[in-house]
C-alpha cells in the first residue's frame, strides 16, 4: 500500500509527514511526528484522550485518518503552553486535577476548546461540554474546579 503525502499545520509549525491511507492521526501524532503527549485510551473515540483540535473544533484523533489532516490546522497539547505553563495547565496543577495522567493532554485541550468558545461556563456547562472525557482516578470534581478557575483567570489575568 503506497503511504501519502500530507502537508499540515500542527501547534502552528508547516508540518509533511507521509502516512497510510488507513493510519489515525493518533498514530501519526506519536509514531511519525514523536508528539507523544496525545494519548491513546480507547482507540473509538468514547474516552477523550486523544482530543485535539482541528481547524478550531475538538475532535477525537483516533476517529480520523492522518490522510484527512492535508491543509488543515491541528493544536495538540504539546501546542497549547508557551515558554510557561497555559493557564489551564497551571490550575490543573493548583488543583490536582490529575493522577496517573493519561487522560490529563485531553481533559486540557478539551477544556481550552470550551474556555475558547465559551469564556465564563457555570459548572453544567463545563460538566456537559467535558462528558467526552473519561477518567478512572480522579472523581471530575478537581478538574471541573481547575476549570473554573481558569476561566477565572483567563477572564481577568493577575
Amino acid at each position: 500500500m503506497a503511504k501519502l503525502h500530507v502537508e499540515t499545520t500542527i501547534n502552528g509549525q508547516t508540518q509533511e509527514f507521509l502516512c497510510d491511507p488507513n493510519q489515525s492521526m493518533l498514530d501519526v501524532l506519536r509514531d511519525e511526528l514523536g508528539l507523544t503527549g496525545t494519548k491513546e485510551g480507547c482507540a473509538t473515540g468514547d474516552c477523550g484522550a486523544c482530543s485535539v483540535m482541528l481547524d478550531g473544533r475538538l475532535i477525537c484523533a483516533c476517529l480520523m485518518l492522518g490522510a484527512e489532516a492535508q491543509g488543515k490546522s491541528l493544536e495538540t497539547i504539546e501546542g497549547i503552553a508557551g515558554e510557561n505553563l497555559h493557564p489551564i495547565q497551571q490550575k490543573f496543577l493548583e488543583h490536582a486535577a490529575l493522577q496517573c495522567g493519561i487522560c490529563t493532554p485531553g481533559f486540557i485541550v478539551a477544556s481550552k476548546a470550551l474556555l475558547e468558545k465559551n469564556p465564563d461556563p457555570d459548572e453544567s456547562t463545563i460538566r456537559y461540554w467535558l462528558a467526552g472525557n473519561l477518567c478512572r482516578c480522579t472523581g471530575y470534581d478537581k478538574i471541573i474546579r481547575a476549570v473554573q478557575d481558569a476561566a477565572k483567570e483567563l477572564a481577568h489575568p493577575a
